[in-house]
Formats: C-alpha cells, sequence, structure tokens
C-alpha cells in the first residue's frame, strides 16, 4: 500500500474513532464499529492500531501534548498574567469551536489517560498553573494554593464544554470567551 493511502486510512480512522468515542464512549465503541465507520475490515484497521486502547493513547497523547504546546506559546509571550490566561481560555476556546470531537474527545478521555504521560510531560494544567503560580509570587494575584487557582480556571472553562456537549449551551464557545475570561478571572483575583 503506498504510504499516503496508509496514512489516509489512518486519518480516517482517528477521525471516526474520535466520533464514535464521543457519541457512544470509549467502552461501548467496538473495533468492529470503528472499522465499519471507515469502511475496511477490522484486519485493515489491526494493520494500523493493535487494539482500540492503541487507538486512544494514540490520539489522546499527540493532540493533548500538542495543546499543551500552543498554550505554552501564549504563556510565553509578554504580558500580565490576566493577558495570558485571557490568551489562553480564548485558545480553549477556539480549539473547542475549530474541532468540536477532538476537544470533547480530549475531555472525555483525559482521565484514562493522563497517568499514562511521562512526568516530565508539559501539559495544559502545568502551563496554566505555571502562570497562576507565577502571577502569586508577583502578587498580580492574591496568595492562594495555585492548584486551586488552576482548577477553577479549568472549571470556568471545561464546565460550559460539558454543557455544550449536551446540547445545554450552543456550541460556539468564541461567542462567551470574554464571558469566561472575566468569571476566571474574578474567581482567581476574589479571595
Amino acid at each position: 500500500m503506498p504510504r499516503h493511502r496508509f496514512t489516509d486510512t489512518r486519518d480516517r480512522i482517528e477521525k471516526a474513532a474520535m466520533r464514535l468515542f464521543v457519541a457512544q464512549g470509549v467502552r461501548e465503541t467496538s473495533v468492529r464499529d470503528i472499522a465499519r465507520a471507515v469502511d475496511i475490515s477490522e484486519g485493515a484497521l489491526y494493520r494500523h492500531f493493535v487494539s482500540k486502547e492503541q487507538l486512544v493513547w494514540t490520539i489522546f497523547e499527540r493532540h493533548y501534548v500538542e495543546f499543551a504546546r500552543q498554550l505554552q506559546t501564549l504563556a510565553g509571550r509578554e504580558g500580565s498574567a490576566r493577558a495570558k490566561v485571557a490568551a489562553m481560555i480564548r485558545e480553549f476556546c477556539r480549539a473547542h469551536d475549530e474541532n468540536p470531537t477532538l476537544f470533547r474527545f480530549l475531555l472525555f478521555v483525559q482521565h484514562g489517560q493522563l497517568s499514562r504521560l511521562a512526568p516530565e510531560t508539559l501539559t495544559p494544567v502545568d502551563v496554566i498553573r505555571n502562570v497562576l503560580g507565577a502571577a502569586i509570587a508577583s502578587r498580580e494575584i492574591p496568595e492562594q494554593h495555585p492548584d486551586l487557582a488552576t482548577a477553577v480556571v479549568f472549571g470556568v472553562v471545561l464546565e460550559p464544554v460539558q454543557f455544550a456537549a449536551y446540547g445545554r449551551l450552543p456550541c460556539e464557545m468564541a461567542s462567551f470567551s470574554d464571558r469566561l475570561i472575566a468569571a476566571a478571572w474574578a474567581a482567581v483575583t476574589t479571595v
């Protein structure tokens, strides 16, 4: 099989798997379901991924780490912690709106995958915690536990994504970004 066809099939498998995992859950999605969605045999799928678990991990690890790198780029820019947090929240919203299936996949499967990351792997949580920790140290925000501040920011951003996933909010998170930024910043500056 030519390399481009192999890569194209692998990409189609990953996209179909994400759609099914988000719609049905990982446990409830079979290899047969994924193969059927891509219109290939189960054997052909196994030439790309040795197991469903490897497929989940491959998608998760690549995209989760890449998202952390994108956030780290924003965190490394000049400016206040508020400006950095705002830029990162906008990036969360943009990433969700650009590919809601991928964003929801990362959100829904992370708890089963995070322990597999190497300890030195930079994660989105680390990036935001580092920005907030520096803001606490410089007194840009009041003294507080940096992990709690990080959890608050993630809660403000990710709960609306879950509401959108279940049809309780419109899917376009960017339309809420200013409100999410204001809420997150108020939560970490009001102690």
